[in-house]
């Protein structure tokens, strides 16, 4: 029996979330198959709750990084002492958010889940919202302590694993490639039916998501062509947060641009249904769900010239690249899409075969772990 260690304290909602819910889930099959024995360190054991786990919770995690910080060096070396004299010595301890604790076990490994670190910082950044250059300076300091205890590190792309063993000085072969499972089904939707060519932007509203660079585009777009001709449907609804309510203010005349807020997921999936083109324009991101769920629809995509859309959409049949910070190049490719000229967009290749350890399951995951 493995006796294995999961801490993800500070994950509260999103993809992070799902990460957490889907390891424990398999691990829950695990431990009631007396093959594991498990330990989970959460902020909340509501958020994540499976049978056959021994939940320690830390609901004060969230109150700042130096709370966590000592959370990650101090609280947990006590934890996995206090574990080792109890139960005997830890097999694994997994890191389910880019630290690295300070902790006994036999093995260390860390999911290094944002990609923060390599985003172009803009000075309105911190006007926007502070919390995130701040986060992504803090993270890029954060993965370096501690990183040469682990021995594996786990990315979901390729692009992620080459930046990180670069800026860690960790090498190659220490990385796990683990892309998110693509859905085996849809839920349940209804398409929407737009009279326009639509244009959807599917996202939350922050900085680095580059809202503005659509926003632009579309006042363009609707200067030359008029007033009717198109739309463009953002998930901000313009009153979240500061950036929020600045690209509401800045771009709300514009009639061409609907502020439709986050949607559920069978809006959601009604909307990439009806919609003509997705675009996608953030700066950074681990992955990018919308680009993958939109990709199974088999229409056009409009992304920014990064390597995550890149490697997100391989495999795609219509998708062309802009800048991030082109609103012309941008709005160009929309106008093209309207027009029915598609010379620009082409499929993506499949990513190439590499000699990285890749796991598409929590199964392969666990077994790479513990070889």
């Amino acid at each position: 029996m493995r006796r294995i260690v999961v801490s993800g304290i500070n994950i509260r909602k999103g993809g992070t979330l799902t990460i957490l819910r889907d390891c424990l889930r398999y691990l829950s099959g695990e431990a009631q198959a007396g093959r594991a024995e498990v330990t989970a360190l959460v902020h909340r054991r509501e958020l994540c709750d499976y049978p056959g786990i021994d939940y320690i919770e830390m609901p004060d995690s969230i109150q700042g990084w130096l709370r966590r910080l000592r959370h990650e060096y101090i609280t947990m070396h006590r934890i996995s002492q206090e574990i080792t004299e109890r139960k005997g010595p830890i097999d694994l301890w997994l890191s389910l958010h880019d630290t690295t604790p300070r902790v006994e076990a036999r093995r260390q490994a860390v999911y290094c889940q944002t990609s923060f670190p390599f985003m172009k910082i803009k000075a309105r950044d911190f006007r926007m919202d502070p919390k995130i250059p701040i986060f992504a300076l803090l993270t890029r300091f954060a993965y370096q302590i501690n990183v040469g205890r682990n021995s594996r590190l786990i990315v979901q792309q390729r692009w992620l694993k080459e930046g990180l063993s670069r800026l860690l000085g960790v090498d190659r072969d220490k990385f796990i490639v683990a892309p998110p499972e693509r859905a085996a089904t849809m839920p349940g939707f209804t398409p929407r039916r737009f009279e326009i060519p639509t244009f959807l932007y599917v996202s939350t509203a922050d900085c680095h998501k580059n809202f503005e660079t659509l926003c632009r585009a579309a006042e363009m777009l609707e200067k030359k062509l008029g007033k009717g001709r198109f739309q463009v449907i953002l998930t901000v609804g313009g009153t979240e947060n500061r950036y929020a309510r600045w690209l509401h203010q800045r771009w709300g005349h514009v009639e061409s641009i609907r502020f439709e807020g986050l949607m559920d997921k069978p809006t959601l999936y009604g909307s990439y249904a009806g919609a003509t083109c997705l675009v996608f324009m953030s700066r950074v991101e681990t992955w990018g769900l919308p680009i993958s769920e939109f990709m199974a629809f088999g229409k056009p995509m409009i992304l920014a010239d990064l390597p995550y859309a890149h490697e997100t959409s391989a495999g795609s049949r219509q998708t062309a690249f802009t800048p991030v910070g082109d609103p012309k190049a941008l709005a160009q490719l929309m106008n093209n899409v309207i027009d029915g000229r598609m010379g620009a967009f082409a499929s993506v290749p499949s990513a190439r075969q590499e000699n990285t350890p890749t796991a598409h399951t929590w199964d392969e995951i666990f077994r790479q772990l513990t070889q």
